[in-house]
């Protein structure tokens, strides 16, 4: 229960940070270390090429326990990111009427946002008139939630993604929910390969770096070092690298950050969102943060960024965040 709480807290630090630098998908990230790299390729979805339509009803378990039927497509809203990510990549982003505002992708930009991570507005929802609402078990305010199926909307949970292996989970969940199984077996299975792909290009003999994620915010002063169950040990260790919070003995999802603890996680590099690198001020003002310039990373200014939108997102294009992260840590000069 903690440990949702705590994952449910920083979901909601990163939507409303998200909120307040209008991030809406098609930004640049910042220059993840001191060598320049390529401009980031569009913010967009792949979608299936032959997704086919939905074959309604159907009846789902969802995971709060409820079964629910879904009579229709025709209107859906994704109350995150990560599940308009899939949706549109399933192929049915022309039925989506509105969008969280962690949907920061080019396709779903236009829709109006109608909630943000855990602060849904049932009114606002219930103003489209949809037809399946798609909702993580972390979603919230309760009471929102309740309002919404109190409204006689479809609404399914979809459990909370933690790490790597909840991906194709994740996608075969909402493709039963949309009424379209084969499209999401075929998604999971491309995604499956692409991660597969990906895997091989780690070096096979480079050393195991030591990465320690930290979720900075420098305009709302949040600086956490995560651990554990942050969400990003699944994919450093998929990368051939070592969470050095997990490592250094945190166990839940963030700590905040002390020069004692970063010293513990002795990071040769550092893992940091690309909207949080740019509200400390760049690498120049993430290693002005206490500690950080005294661990190995911070003195070799060795810093990986990812997109917000994506990072954590255990969706279709996880690959991407994983190629993308074996590239800065294996890439020439590193």
């Amino acid at each position: 229960m903690r440990r949702t709480r705590l994952a449910g807290a920083l979901t909601a630090v990163i939507a409303l940070a998200l909120t307040a630098t209008g991030c809406g998908g098609g930004n640049t990230p910042a220059a993840p270390s001191a060598a320049a790299h390529p401009a980031a390729a569009p913010d967009r979805v792949e979608p299936l090429p032959s997704p086919g339509s939905p074959r309604l009803p159907v009846t789902v378990a969802s995971a709060d326990g409820r079964r629910v039927t879904v009579d229709s497509a025709e209107r859906i809203v994704p109350l995150s990111g990560s599940l308009s990510e899939i949706v549109f990549t399933l192929g049915l982003g022309d039925r989506v009427v509105a969008r969280d505002v962690t949907a920061t992708f080019e396709q779903a930009a236009d829709l109006p946002v109608v909630t943000r991570a855990h602060d849904v507005s049932a009114e606002s929802v219930l103003s489209l008139r949809p037809t399946l609402v798609l909702a993580e078990s972390t979603t919230g305010p309760a009471e929102a939630v309740a309002q919404i199926r109190d409204a006689g909307v479809p609404l399914v949970v979809v459990p909370a993604a933690k790490d790597l292996d909840d991906v194709g989970t994740r996608i075969d969940d909402v493709a039963a929910a949309l009424g379209v199984p084969a499209a999401g077996t075929a998604l999971r299975e491309r995604t499956a390969e692409r991660l597969d792909a990906v895997r091989e290009k780690i070096p096979a003999h480079a050393d195991r770096p030591r990465v320690a994620f930290l979720y900075v915010r420098g305009s709302a002063a949040v600086y956490l070092l995560g651990g554990a169950e942050s969400g990003a040990s699944s994919l450093l260790e998929a990368a051939g690298a070592v969470d050095a919070g997990k490592e250094s003995g945190l166990e839940k999802d963030f700590t905040p950050i002390t020069s004692e603890a970063l010293a513990a996680a002795a990071p040769d590099a550092i893992l940091v969102m690309s909207k949080g690198l740019e509200s400390v001020g760049g690498i120049d003002g993430l290693v002005k943060i206490p500690g950080v310039a005294e661990t190995p990373a911070g003195a070799a200014r060795r810093v990986v960024s990812v997109d917000d939108g994506v990072l954590l997102n255990y969706g279709p294009r996880t690959d991407r965040v994983l190629a993308s992260l074996v590239d800065q840590l294996y890439g020439e000069g590193k």
